[in-house]
C-alpha cells in the first residue's frame, strides 16, 4: 500500500481494524484531532466493535471498547446508519471480495459521502481502490502524515509504536516504515525547496 505522507484526507469511515488501531496509542488519536482528522464509522462497525457477542474480552480490548465508547460520549467515531441503497452498493461490492460488513459497509458510505475510508486490511483498501474510491487510507498513512507535517514529532514515534503495542495491535512495523518514508519525503521536499 503506497502511501504519500504530503497528502491525507482528513475526514474518514474507518472500519473496525482502523478504529482499533487509531485508538490504540493516546498519543496518535490525540495529534489526529490537533490536525483536524474527523472520523465516523458505520453501524456494522458499530456493532463489531462493541455489541458483537464475544467467548471473552481480553483487558487490552476491553480498554480500546472503553476508549471509544468515551470518544462517541465527546463526537468523535458517530456511526451512521446505512440505507437500502447503500447496501445494496455493499452487496455488489461483496461480491468482489470475501469481506466482512464492518469494511464492506465502510467503503459504501465513505464513496456515497465522498470522504476518506480508512482501513489497515490489504483487501479492503484494495478494494476501495479499484472501486474507484480516491480516498483510501490507512493508519500508518495517517502516522506517517502526522510526522510529515510536524503534528507529531520524532520523539513521539517510540511512544506511538510502544503504545499500539502495549494495546495488543499488530501493526507496529508498518508505523516504522510509515516513519521511515515521512522522514524521507520531508528530505526530498526540503531539497527540492
Amino acid at each position: 500500500m503506497a502511501i504519500d505522507p504530503s497528502k491525507f484526507h482528513p475526514i474518514n469511515v474507518a472500519d473496525t481494524c482502523s478504529v482499533w488501531n487509531i485508538l490504540s496509542s493516546p498519543r496518535l488519536n490525540a495529534a489526529a484531532k490537533q490536525a483536524r482528522c474527523e472520523f465516523c464509522v458505520t453501524s456494522f462497525v458499530q456493532y463489531e466493535c462493541l455489541t458483537k457477542p464475544r467467548k471473552s474480552i481480553l483487558p487490552s480490548e476491553q480498554t480500546l471498547m472503553d476508549r471509544l465508547r468515551a470518544e462517541q460520549r465527546r463526537g468523535a467515531f458517530q456511526a451512521h446508519s446505512c440505507s437500502i441503497d447503500d447496501l445494496q452498493a455493499i452487496e455488489l461490492l461483496e461480491k468482489r471480495k470475501k469481506l466482512g460488513k464492518g469494511e464492506l459497509s465502510s467503503i459504501a458510505f465513505a464513496m456515497k459521502i465522498r470522504q476518506g475510508f480508512i482501513t489497515d486490511d490489504r483487501k479492503a483498501w484494495q478494494l476501495a481502490k479499484d472501486s474507484g474510491h480516491p480516498y483510501a487510507q490507512t493508519t500508518p498513512h495517517l502516522f506517517s502524515w502526522l510526522i510529515f507535517t510536524g503534528r507529531l514529532g520524532d520523539g513521539d514515534k517510540d511512544i506511538v509504536i510502544a503504545q499500539h503495542v502495549d494495546a495488543g495491535r499488530q501493526i507496529a512495523p508498518h508505523l516504522q516504515t510509515a516513519y521511515e518514508i515521512a522522514l524521507q519525503c520531508r528530505l526530498n521536499s526540503t531539497f527540492r525547496g
